[in-house]
């Protein structure tokens, strides 16, 4: 189970990342090295899972980094947690792949677990609070729930697509 993966993603403690921020912004090329060698694992293992294909999944963590030095110098302040913003670029570069016409047309491997880098999310997330928290709450979804929030958030999928593919009331999808 790979939800509750965004918990790593705040790991770094608050000055720590302040300071990156502040390095980012000032396009400092150390900066965006330090949040690869922190991210680029985590970041590409939730864009294998939305994109399902290893050559694309590496692309699109290339063009998350990209994104994210040339939309640095435009961060608020106060914006405070720079693992959050790339997580929000990476999802969105994959869906946004997903739905181009160009990931229509390549072919998709298939997806197992032995498919996936070498990453224990799940111990990570023993190691925060917040993590902790996310996972029990996460644990305590009936199956059914625990399938649309990935729906949702892996595939990008609207409450009305959700709807259609699992034949469920709208209803039922929205709560």
């Amino acid at each position: 189970m790979y939800i509750g993966s965004t918990s790593q993603i705040g790991a770094l403690g608050d000055e720590q990342s302040e300071d990156l921020l502040h390095r980012l912004k000032a396009q400092d090329p150390q900066a965006i090295a330090e949040l690869y060698d922190r991210y680029g694992r985590l970041l590409y293992t939730i864009i294998f899972r939305i994109v399902n294909n290893p050559g694309v999944a590496e692309d699109l963590v290339q063009e998350t980094f990209l994104k994210a030095w040339n939309r640095a110098a435009g961060l608020n302040e106060d914006y405070g947690s720079v693992g959050p913003w790339l997580l929000s670029i990476a999802r969105h570069c994959a869906l946004d792949y997903k739905k181009s016409s160009h990931a229509r047309l390549t072919s998709q491997v298939e997806m197992d677990d032995n498919s996936f880098p070498p990453m224990t999310i799940e111990n990570d997330l023993l190691c925060s609070d917040q993590g902790r928290l996310l996972t029990h709450a996460f644990q305590r979804l009936s199956p059914n729930q625990r399938q649309i929030i990935e729906m949702a958030y892996y595939e990008g999928l609207s409450q009305t697509s959700i709807t259609e593919r699992l034949k469920q009331p709208l209803g039922t999808i929205k709560s």
